[in-house]
Protein backbone atom coordinates (compact mmCIF):
# COMPACT_ATOMS: atom_id res chain seq x y z
CA UNK A 1 0.00 0.00 0.00
CA UNK A 2 2.30 2.82 0.91
CA UNK A 3 4.68 2.22 -2.44
CA UNK A 4 1.17 2.78 -4.17
CA UNK A 5 0.74 6.00 -2.54
CA UNK A 6 4.55 6.67 -3.32
CA UNK A 7 4.07 5.84 -6.69
CA UNK A 8 1.22 8.66 -6.88
CA UNK A 9 3.38 11.01 -5.20
CA UNK A 10 5.80 11.10 -7.92
CA UNK A 11 3.43 11.09 -10.34
CA UNK A 12 1.89 14.64 -8.86
CA UNK A 13 5.16 15.89 -8.18
CA UNK A 14 6.57 15.15 -11.78
CA UNK A 15 3.28 17.01 -13.29
CA UNK A 16 3.94 19.76 -10.92
CA UNK A 17 7.56 19.90 -12.23
CA UNK A 18 6.18 20.37 -15.61
CA UNK A 19 4.01 23.34 -14.88
CA UNK A 20 6.82 24.87 -13.02
CA UNK A 21 8.76 24.47 -16.62
CA UNK A 22 5.90 26.11 -18.71
CA UNK A 23 5.13 29.12 -16.09
CA UNK A 24 9.10 29.47 -16.30
CA UNK A 25 9.53 29.83 -20.05
CA UNK A 26 6.53 32.11 -19.55
CA UNK A 27 7.48 34.11 -17.16
CA UNK A 28 7.85 37.79 -18.57
CA UNK A 29 9.22 39.34 -15.57
CA UNK A 30 12.77 38.65 -13.44
CA UNK A 31 10.60 37.98 -10.60
CA UNK A 32 8.27 35.82 -11.96
CA UNK A 33 11.49 33.79 -13.27
CA UNK A 34 12.80 33.73 -9.74
CA UNK A 35 9.64 32.72 -8.01
CA UNK A 36 9.33 29.48 -11.01
CA UNK A 37 12.67 28.34 -10.42
CA UNK A 38 12.16 28.47 -6.80
CA UNK A 39 9.11 25.78 -7.48
CA UNK A 40 11.08 24.31 -9.39
CA UNK A 41 13.69 23.50 -6.91
CA UNK A 42 11.08 22.40 -4.22
CA UNK A 43 10.08 20.18 -6.34
CA UNK A 44 13.19 18.41 -6.82
CA UNK A 45 13.38 18.31 -3.49
CA UNK A 46 10.79 17.07 -3.05
CA UNK A 47 11.77 14.43 -5.68
CA UNK A 48 14.75 13.69 -4.12
CA UNK A 49 12.95 12.73 -0.85
CA UNK A 50 10.51 10.76 -2.17
CA UNK A 51 12.95 8.25 -4.36
CA UNK A 52 15.15 8.54 -1.13
CA UNK A 53 12.06 6.61 0.61
CA UNK A 54 11.38 4.74 -2.66
CA UNK A 55 14.66 3.38 -2.79
CA UNK A 56 16.12 3.39 0.56
CA UNK A 57 19.15 5.48 0.01
CA UNK A 58 19.87 7.97 2.57
CA UNK A 59 22.10 9.89 0.10
CA UNK A 60 18.78 11.21 -2.08
CA UNK A 61 17.74 13.03 1.18
CA UNK A 62 22.00 14.57 1.22
CA UNK A 63 21.43 15.37 -2.30
CA UNK A 64 18.13 17.13 -1.21
CA UNK A 65 19.44 19.14 1.38
CA UNK A 66 21.57 20.46 -0.12
CA UNK A 67 19.70 21.33 -2.84
CA UNK A 68 17.42 22.83 -0.87
CA UNK A 69 20.44 25.57 1.07
CA UNK A 70 21.86 26.48 -2.19
CA UNK A 71 18.18 27.23 -3.91
CA UNK A 72 17.70 29.30 -0.84
CA UNK A 73 20.75 31.30 -1.01
CA UNK A 74 20.78 31.73 -4.66
CA UNK A 75 17.18 32.82 -4.53
CA UNK A 76 18.33 35.54 -1.91
CA UNK A 77 21.22 36.53 -3.90
CA UNK A 78 19.28 36.94 -7.06
CA UNK A 79 16.12 39.25 -5.57
CA UNK A 80 19.26 40.95 -3.85
CA UNK A 81 20.63 41.76 -7.08
CA UNK A 82 17.14 42.13 -8.90
CA UNK A 83 16.32 45.21 -6.19
CA UNK A 84 19.83 46.63 -6.78
CA UNK A 85 20.34 47.17 -10.14
CA UNK A 86 23.35 44.49 -10.49
CA UNK A 87 25.22 41.68 -8.56
CA UNK A 88 27.70 44.13 -6.98
CA UNK A 89 25.79 47.69 -6.49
Amino acid sequence: MPEIVIIVALACVTATLAVGAAVLLRARDLLERIVALDLLTAVGVALLALLAYLREAAYYLDAALALAALSFVATLAAVRANRRGGPFR
